[in-house]
């Protein structure tokens, strides 16, 4: 708790035409970055995991009525908090149901190498990903599952989208992620560490549990309309999810079965 003497005092704002509010509902309507490089991440979990990562957080933006809410997870008061009304509110969120809390929040810069540190790799490509929820899902599997990291490789939707965001649960805001690679660099480095590479395949021979995916790996998720690129393609080991009824699985599915069997063999060693 804070003392009395440290408690954070929201600002209100009641105009539309705010400049926050202005430059926050354009970064909305894009799914994009603000001006000065925030990522938007709607709800009060995105804002406790933002806290508890330690990153930096410019504003905290909440409708009137959670204001207390949010105080009540900040441990610092020099944190801008600004309420506005409810009315107001909804026109920032990208939900349907808004949550009351919007965060503007630093995501963190990571490398390649990043993606390596500490454990056997196993990172996880998207390759022309396009639904953020989707790929926010991916990427809370890839953690649930024990990845190194995740990929955005550029034709991929954004990280930072704020669908994205919440479709992760918090898990961008901890995960080594590279965003807007280039695909032959990533190519060149998993070659160069000797990582396998991996595609999720609906015609694929092999079907994944007949292959050893207890060495270091990477597997590349295709889009949901065309899988993978030719580039990859040509250079990944195709793998098959055995499936009834159904060709194929969409690229969370997908990324959770495939992680989980990863997880499964290595645990068996």
């Amino acid at each position: 708790m804070l003392e009395r003497s440290q408690l954070i005092v929201a600002e209100l704002i009641t105009s539309d035409q705010n400049p926050l509010l202005k430059e926050v509902r354009r970064a909305a309507s894009r799914g994009a970055l603000t001006s000065e490089g925030y990522a938007l991440a709607e709800g009060l979990h995105l804002l406790e995991e933002a806290v508890a990562s330690q990153l930096h957080i410019a504003a905290v933006i909440t409708a009137e009525g959670v204001t207390d809410s949010v105080e009540a997870v900040l441990s610092r008061s020099d944190i801008r908090v600004v309420s506005i009304p409810e009315k107001l509110f909804a026109g920032l969120s990208s939900t349907e149901t808004p949550k009351g809390v919007l965060t503007l929040v630093r995501l963190k810069e990571w490398k390649l190498e990043d993606l390596m540190k500490g454990r056997q790799p196993l990172i996880v490509v998207l390759d022309g990903v396009q639904e953020p929820g989707n790929a926010g899902a991916v990427v809370r599997s890839a953690e649930a599952f024990g990845a190194t990291g995740v990929v955005f490789l550029k034709g991929t939707v954004h990280a930072h989208n704020p669908k994205c965001l919440r479709g992760s649960a918090g898990s961008i805001l901890r995960m080594p992620l590279v965003q807007s690679a280039d695909t032959q660099s990533v190519l060149d480095f998993l070659k160069d560490n000797q990582i396998a590479l991996y595609a999720t395949m609906p015609r694929a021979h092999q079907v994944a549990d007949q292959a050893d995916l207890t060495q270091s790996c990477a597997f590349a998720i295709g889009s949901e309309a065309h899988g993978v690129g030719s580039t990859i393609e040509a250079a990944a080991t195709a793998l098959r999810i055995p499936t009834t009824g159904v060709e194929s699985l969409n690229a969370a599915v997908a990324a959770a079965v495939i992680l989980y069997e990863v997880q499964r063999q290595r645990r068996a060693q």
